[in-house]
């Protein structure tokens, strides 16, 4: 037995931590690295640990629990990977589909709420989404909450003078909530629509009006986050967190963090879309989990439905587009160690060379390219 991590000369160092019987399972309780003298408080929370649960049964039915029997498939050839390719994504499809039809069952939701953390594949799923609703006869619009960020000299800033760009306040949420108070009673609004490059808030030039066969689609990370939509009665709303929460592990002993795989997600797509380095996302990384920690996990028990947007496959389909980005980074630069460990991780993957099998509309498309929804 081995483990693939940098381990203490002694367990005797592993003073901090707590084991906590969870149902058939256990929680192991550990300090963060921001408080390691400290056990943070647990908090149950079931919707989560339902979601890896379901994506553990996921793995068994398609056998890809483990990196292993990843790269077994990969060595069997073709055939064998695109099998899996298409029974996950069919997985996806089916997860969605049933997601649509719980918002047809309901007359009552006017505005469909999606957030999740960065590189969840919230865009693919959101657009996917829509599909399904519009093959049930509904007509959804989608409107983008960045168009209500304020004046960027508004923009509240962190504890270390930089502007704090995901805080909720960022965004001008008493136009947002009078706005969408006005489009679900069936009044003609003038959205905004934001200038990144200077930074200003303006206006569209035409005004939207919907009907109620046009519930309002909202992708978001604060979109859980009762504050954003509190004009709007909670029975109105329809609440979707995605997340990519893997559970294939490296072996038995090994366990793969799901942060890892969206950070490794984020690499690719901001080299490839956003002329990014590997640097500059590894170096913005800690500054994106930080927003993620207080703006986003304490409302994702607030969902009425979790997608899982994890695929089986999609280490191996990274990879390829990953490594020759995490290799770039001099061991000069403090990041040099954050890149050494992701290589060290992805060195126990085989590649995945038949990326033609992967449908244009996965959710992995997001990151590596060739989406149908765009970028």
């Amino acid at each position: 037995n081995s483990f693939y991590v940098y381990m203490p000369y002694s367990t005797g160092k592993l003073k901090m931590f707590a084991l906590l019987p969870y149902g058939d399972y256990f929680i192991l309780n550990l300090p963060s690295t921001r408080e390691p003298e400290r056990l943070p408080e647990f908090v149950d929370q079931p919707k989560i640990s339902s979601v890896f649960l379901e994506h553990e049964r996921w793995g068994k039915i398609l056998g890809v629990k483990t990196v292993g029997e990843l790269n077994e498939i990969i060595c069997r050839g073709p055939k064998e990977i695109r099998e899996i390719v298409n029974i996950a994504e069919s997985l996806h499809e089916k997860k969605i589909a049933a997601i649509a039809d719980r918002i047809a069952e309901h007359s009552e939701p006017n505005l469909i709420l999606i957030a999740g953390p960065s590189s969840s594949g919230k865009t693919t799923f959101s657009q996917r989404l829509m599909l399904h609703l519009k093959v049930l006869g509904m007509k959804p619009v989608q409107i983008s909450v960045d168009d209500y960020f304020v004046d960027r000299e508004k923009t509240p800033k962190d504890e270390n003078g930089n502007y704090d760009f995901e805080s909720i306040y960022a965004l001008n949420i008493d136009l947002f909530n009078e706005q969408i108070s006005q489009l679900l009673d069936g009044k003609e609004v003038l959205l905004p629509k934001f200038d990144f490059v200077l930074g200003r808030s303006g206006f569209r030039d035409r005004p939207i009006k919907i009907t109620e066969s046009q519930p309002v689609i909202i992708e978001g990370i604060h979109g859980l986050n009762e504050l954003l939509s509190s004009s709007v009665p909670r029975e109105r709303k329809f609440k979707i967190y995605v997340s990519a929460l893997t559970q294939m592990n490296l072996d038995n002993l090994n366990r793969i963090p799901t942060t890892d795989v969206r950070l490794l997600r984020r690499i690719v797509r901001d080299n490839r879309f956003r002329g990014h380095s590997a640097l500059d996302t590894i170096r913005m990384w800690s500054s994106v989990r930080r927003g993620e920690d207080k703006y986003i996990f304490p409302f994702q028990e607030e969902a009425d439905v979790m997608f899982n947007s994890a695929i089986v496959y999609e280490l191996a389909a990274l990879k390829g587009f990953a490594e020759p980005l995490l290799v770039q980074i001099d061991d000069s630069v403090p990041e040099f160690l954050e890149a050494k460990r992701l290589l060290r991780f992805i060195d126990y993957l085989l590649p995945m060379t038949n990326l033609e099998d992967i449908p244009r509309t996965s959710i992995i498309k997001e990151f590596i390219g060739g989406s149908v929804f765009g970028s």
